[in-house]
């Protein structure tokens, strides 16, 4: 793994690459994914988009198993939160947040356990892509999910803020 992460977070595992864009007379390029930039046995195992509109939260929720790698490039820009809730984690109960997006393009690699989730804080719809390295519901969606919702617990501990 090359040290190519120019965000530092204090919680174990997490890794954060700032993302560079390449613009010629053509247009651009960004690289999503560069295999030595994550752990060696990292590998996403699908892959899907999704819109957010402005304001709109996703999370908080943490998964058992799948480690998440969320890309963040715009054209909005949002929140991130991070909590370590890994009991024996030498960063256990650690909180990290961060803003990425359009004008400051990332990609984040979380391992499992750590509580995450993102807000749209800017006035456009942001787009965000991740590639798991788990399938989601398993082969065929046959399995139960790997995700513990903490934002359908009234009395979570990890909040992301509703308000711009």
């Amino acid at each position: 793994m090359t040290e190519k992460t120019n965000t530092v977070c204090d919680i174990d595992g997490v890794i954060i690459v700032e993302l560079q864009k390449y613009s010629d007379k053509r247009g651009w390029l960004i690289e999503l994914f560069r295999s030595d930039n994550f752990p060696q046995d990292f590998s996403p195992a699908m892959s899907y988009v999704s819109l957010t509109r402005p304001g709109e939260v996703r999370g908080p929720h943490e998964h058992v198993r799948q480690s998440d790698y969320i890309i963040f490039t715009g054209p909005s820009m949002f929140r991130i939160y991070l909590w370590d809730n890994r009991t024996g984690s030498p960063s256990h109960g650690r909180h990290f947040n961060a803003e990425f997006g359009e004008n400051r393009m990332a990609a984040i690699y979380i391992p499992p356990g750590v509580v995450h989730g993102y807000k749209n804080i800017g006035s456009v719809d942001g787009i965000t892509i991740n590639a798991p390295d788990q399938l989601y519901r398993g082969v065929g969606k046959l399995d139960e999910v790997d995700e513990i919702r903490h934002e359908d617990n009234p009395d979570s501990p990890f909040v992301i803020d509703r308000h711009f």
